[in-house]
Formats: structure tokens, C-alpha cells, sequence
């Protein structure tokens, strides 16, 4: 099987230039054009009840032109925001493509939010769909001018019988380069969390990450195992692979290692991506009856990866482990290439058209092995238009230093004189638990709400399976007093009034 592999780091970022076209619609100009191959297969979907099914890029095709039909019947029109907050199922994809197409943006949200939660998003972000699922659908209030539930729900629309109503001819919206594409939410160190809104053009950039770091093309099969509320969601289950035209994988199901296994073996997995917490499990389990010839990479990102995990990987799996770093704001900017030596500890190097640099206090580029602050140098089409509503915050990650633009993306880092980056922690204080990212005073915002807490503050504390757990101090009210009970019943209110992984 023939694959992508860069010959020579150096001169394939020397030589890369980007070649962003002035219009760009994913939908269209990936999806549509895979599709005129009828056999070329997009999606695998199994779920632990033993459930299956395949999709063709045709198939896709199909359905997000009858999605982006639907929306336009209910008046979603170009640029509205939808909150699609679905489960690892095939309707996910389908919602987001058929979003693109219709020039609206998507804003994927992990299930686990609360009412709460998911109220602020909707509010923040004006959006006028929802697209969940009828277990989530209570976490909705207020007006939208649709509300599509995967599954029968009264007042809602179902999913599937409401697009099978609709034609399966839809001409994709003509996007410009810096047309707004989709919202993220992701946590910042004070307030609530943050929209990341990012372009046209930032989908079509994320195919480089895919070409170059996950090395995919047209006759491999991807599985991440990423939440579809997360931004590794995009560049590593949707816009990355289909963009090269991969296969993906996608399995609705909890985590069990052994069948974690057991899925690489029967479906020939070719890459994998998965968090260094779940890679930590895998090793604990016994590869010696697994057949993993077909993987031939493994990545990881959003924690670091301990040195000793990607030696023990690699003898296990016989598969390279090669770790990267990206943001909510950048994506994948940071990695390691299967062209060159991995440094224990190192995330690697700048992606092919980015260019980054470790800055000091006054915004000077720092020599090698002094730690600073890691920045982007902008433009560059990966990076964010910015923070929705939030133009000074938005400003506020920039800095001109000696006629140059760069984007600070807030975590502290040390470059070696070979041009390797090393991660040196957060310069706020976000907490990272399994690449969630945590922002405290959301914590302390929900524990502040119950009624035996007078102050609270969280922070993060080591832990060997997830990096970082939350921990929270608490001084209690008047008429309290400290015990076990407490502590469950204030943990398991705090679940209540936000997302769990918090």
C-alpha cells in the first residue's frame, strides 16, 4: 500500500507554499468530488451493540444535500449557526456536511454538557438550530427555527424521516476563503468558554495536517476515537481524512481496551488516533495474539505522550507513535514526521507553511533553549478569524515584533538548536484532564451554586492515568461542617450543573 512520506523535513517546509483557492466549500469541493466515484467508500459505523454500516462518499453525498435541504426549508440560511451535539453516529457527519454546503456553521458539542451549558452556547452564539439526539433534547429551551432530534421526539423533528422527505439534489453555497465555516467552544483560564470561529479556509488548510502528519491518502482507513465535540474531531475524523479521501473508521461506544484491539485487528485499522490516556490502557493488555500489520501509525495529541509510552508502542503495536501539538484557535502546527528521528519529549517540529518561534516577555525571539512563549507567525490559514464577539480578547493573541506578526497561542515551550519544541506547560492556568481542557472558574462557578459552599478554588493536580485532574479547595459556609458525605454530595452536584469531565 502506497502512502504519504515526506522525504526531507527540511525541504519540504523550505519549498511549501499555500495554495488557498478565493472560494471553498468542503461540502462540495471534497465531499461532492469523491462521490463521483460511486465505489469509493467514506465511513465505517459500529457501535458496541454489534450495529454496522457503510457509507460511500455518494452516500454522503446524498444525505447532506437532503440535510442542507431541510435547514433551508425550516429558513437556516447562509451563516446561521446550528449546535449539532450528537454521539459518534453516522448522523454527526452528516449534519456537518450538510451544514457546509448550505454555508451555515456548525457548532459540534460534546454530549456530556448540561442544560446549562449548552444554554450559554446557544445564547452566545445566536444559533437558531439543534441538531441532538431524543435522550439530550431536555437540554434545549428557547426559540429555534428547527430542532431535529436523531430518533422520534414530540415538537421535534426526526432526523432521518424528515430528510428522506427532502431532494438529494442541493448545489453547494459558494463560500469565500474567510467566510466563517464553524464554532468551537473551547475553555480559557478565567470566564465562561470561549467561541472559536474559523474560516473556509481553515478547512481546507487542515488537509496538510492530514497529508503530512497522519501521511493518509485515498487507500488507508483512519480511526480517531475523539469526542465529536472536539476540534481533533475535525482535523482527524472529518475535513483532515476525507480531504485525502481516507476511509473512517467511527465506533459509538465506551472505552474497553481490549476491544479497542480487537477493532484494529478486524478492520485493518492503517492510523490511529487516540489520547495518551487511552494509549497508557492499551499497553496494559497482551498484543502477542493481535495481528496490527496494517497499522502502520499511530498519533497522538492534546496531552503530551510519555517517551516511555512511544518506546513500549512501538515494540508492542510495531507501529510508530508520533505525537503533535495544535489548539482550538491553530490546530495541528506542531508535530512529528515519520521522516526523522522523534526526541523523547519533544512535539516535534512546525508543520509544512507554518513557522513558529519562542518569544520572551517583550515579544523578542528567544535562542535556542531558552523557554518562552510559543507563537505562529501570521497569517497563516490555520489560525482562528478569531474569538466570536470578542474582538479585544481576539488582539489581544497577537504581537508585532521586529516587522513581524505572531500569534501567541499561550502555552510556554523551549526549541532546541535543531528546531525541535519541547512543552513547558500552560502560561495560564487551564486544566488539562485526558485533553479535555478545563477552565476553573467553571468549575468554581458550578460549585459556588451549592448552597454549603461559601468560596472555592480549582486547580490542577497530578495524576498518573489522565496527566491533570481537577481539585477543588472549598471554604464552607456557616453551619457546615467537612465530611465524606459532603464531598459526595458536592461532587455529584457539580456534575449536575456541568459536564461531567469538569
Amino acid at each position: 500500500m502506497q502512502h504519504t512520506v515526506m522525504e526531507c523535513y527540511a525541504e519540504t517546509h523550505r519549498d511549501f507554499e499555500w495554495d488557498i483557492p478565493e472560494s471553498f466549500n468542503y461540502g462540495g469541493d471534497v465531499v461532492d468530488c469523491w462521490a463521483q466515484d460511486p465505489s469509493r467508500q467514506a465511513l465505517i459505523w459500529l457501535n458496541e451493540a454489534g450495529d454496522e454500516k457503510h457509507y460511500s462518499f455518494a452516500d454522503i453525498k446524498a444525505l447532506s444535500n437532503q440535510f442542507a435541504n431541510l435547514l433551508a426549508a425550516q429558513g437556516v440560511a447562509r451563516g446561521d449557526k446550528v449546535i449539532i451535539m450528537l454521539p459518534r453516529i453516522p448522523q454527526w457527519q452528516i449534519a456537518m456536511v450538510g451544514c457546509n454546503k448550505l454555508g451555515a456553521v456548525p457548532i459540534p458539542c460534546v454530549t456530556m454538557l448540561t442544560e446549562k451549558d449548552v444554554s450559554y452556547r446557544a445564547e452566545h452564539s445566536g444559533a437558531v438550530a439543534v441538531v441532538t439526539t431524543v435522550a439530550d433534547s431536555s437540554k434545549f429551551g428557547g426559540a429555534f427555527k428547527a430542532r431535529i432530534s436523531v430518533g422520534e421526539c414530540p415538537d421535534w423533528l426526526d432526523f432521518d424521516s424528515s430528510i428522506s422527505a427532502q431532494s438529494d439534489a442541493f448545489e453547494p453555497v459558494p463560500l469565500a476563503a474567510e467566510d466563517p465555516a464553524i464554532l468551537f467552544y473551547t475553555s480559557g483560564s478565567t470566564g465562561l468558554p470561549k467561541g472559536v470561529l474559523h474560516s473556509s479556509r481553515g478547512l481546507y488548510s487542515w488537509r496538510e495536517s492530514a497529508r503530512y502528519w497522519l501521511s493518509l491518502t485515498e487507500n488507508d482507513l483512519m480511526w480517531c476515537t475523539a469526542d465529536t465535540g472536539w476540534s481533533k474531531a475535525g482535523t482527524s475524523i472529518l475535513y483532515g481524512p476525507w480531504s485525502m479521501g481516507s476511509t473512517v473508521l467511527f465506533y459509538d461506544g465506551g472505552f474497553d481496551a481490549e476491544k479497542r484491539l480487537e477493532l484494529l485487528e478486524k478492520y485493518k485499522v492503517n492510523v490511529f488516533c487516540a489520547a495518551a490516556t487511552e494509549l497508557r490502557k492499551l499497553l496494559e493488555q497482551d498484543f502477542t495474539a493481535r495481528d496490527l500489520s496494517a497499522l502502520r501509525l499511530t498519533v497522538s495529541a492534546g496531552e503530551t505522550v510519555n517517551p516511555k509510552v512511544v518506546r513500549r508502542w512501538h515494540e508492542k503495536s510495531g507501529s510508530l507513535l508520533l505525537d503533535g501539538y495544535g489548539q482550538t484557535e491553530t490546530l495541528m502546527t506542531i508535530v512529528n514526521y515519520n521522516c526523522m528521528p522523534v526526541k523523547p519529549g519533544s512535539m516535534g517540529q512546525p508543520m509544512p507553511g507554518t513557522d513558529a518561534a519562542i518569544l520572551g516577555d517583550a515579544g523578542e525571539v528567544l535562542d535556542a533553549g531558552m523557554a518562552g512563549q510559543l507563537a505562529i507567525k501570521a497569517p497563516n490559514p490555520q489560525i482562528m478569524l478569531g474569538y466570536l464577539g470578542d474582538d479585544e480578547r481576539t488582539a489581544a493573541c497577537y504581537v508585532e515584533s521586529k516587522g513581524q506578526r505572531w500569534f501567541l497561542t499561550g502555552d510556554n515551550a523551549a526549541m532546541d538548536d535543531e528546531g525541535y519544541i519541547f512543552y513547558e506547560g500552560r502560561d495560564d492556568d487551564v486544566i488539562n484532564s485526558s485533553g479535555y481542557r478545563i477552565g476553573p472558574t467553571e468549575v468554581e462557578n458550578a460549585l459556588i451554586e451549592h448552597p454549603a459552599v461559601q468560596e472555592s478554588a480549582a486547580v490542577a493536580s497530578p495524576d498518573d492515568e489522565r496527566g491533570e485532574v481537577v481539585k477543588a479547595f472549598i471554604i464552607l459556609k456557616n453551619g457546615f461542617e467537612p465530611s465524606e458525605k459532603l464531598v459526595k454530595d458536592i461532587q455529584s452536584f457539580t456534575k449536575q450543573n456541568t459536564a461531567p469531565y469538569k
